[in-house]
């Protein structure tokens, strides 16, 4: 049974006078431990799909399911709660937080779940030093290279231990070499973590090294 299911999914934006459908009758099934990668053109609707799959976003119908459950169905205040616990997001730019260090960022998901400072620091560096961040804990973002910055990015996004991975273009803003070493990274977390991940991205290379490629066309996902 798959862990993360989308059924039907529809969604569309009012733009001016005219209404712009994004995704129509997407369906999605992602196992457990599975790497899927979405790729297609600017504008399609990739990050519209991964702000639904986390909770971002309320699709204007059909269903998703991760694990038990039921994403469309919950509350603004539970889906809060289970993006927090359950949903790890990785975007194409940081977002970090420019006067906070790489571990007082990599922390910020604990704190808002109010762990503990001291468990929360030790679970943030623990994942800073697994990605290579072991030197640069009391550095903040403007120190950071781009690579690092989206290494904490993605420390961020594991912290709580989610289940789901979500990455929208996270290697878009980075040279060849650099996003060749954070897809990898990100290969190794997914694997050790056993997550069910769905990446985002124009790279074709990166793309191939996930489990599974799809295109999203025409508002539906299909072989790549």
């Amino acid at each position: 049974m798959p862990f993360l299911i989308a059924s039907d999914i529809n969604k569309s934006y009012q733009v001016g006078g005219q209404r712009l459908h994004v995704l129509r009758g997407l369906d999605l099934a992602v196992e457990r431990g599975e790497m899927v990668a979405v790729v297609g053109a600017s504008g399609v609707g990739k990050s519209t799909l991964l702000h639904l799959l986390g909770g971002l976003d309320r699709s204007d119908s059909g269903s998703i399911q991760v694990g038990d459950a039921d994403v469309g169905g919950m509350t603004d205040e539970a889906l809060a709660s289970f993006r927090n616990r359950h949903v790890g997001f990785v975007f194409q730019f940081h977002h970090l937080l420019p006067e906070f260090t790489a571990l007082e960022n990599a922390e910020m998901p604990l704190r808002i779940a109010r762990v503990g400072q001291d468990e929360a620091r030790a679970r943030a560096s623990a994942v800073l030093q697994r990605l290579g961040l072991a030197d640069r804990l009391i550095h903040r973002p403007t120190m950071l290279s781009g690579g690092e910055q989206q290494r904490v990015a993605v420390a961020r996004a594991l912290v709580t231990e989610p289940s789901v991975l979500l990455a929208d273009e996270p290697t878009g803003d980075l040279d060849e070499k650099t996003a060749e070493t954070l897809h990898a990274l990100l290969r190794e977390m997914h694997q050790e973590r056993h997550l069910s991940s769905v990446i985002a991205t124009h790279n074709m290379h990166l793309a191939a090294s996930c489990d599974r490629v799809l295109r999203l066309e025409g508002g539906r996902l299909i072989p790549a």
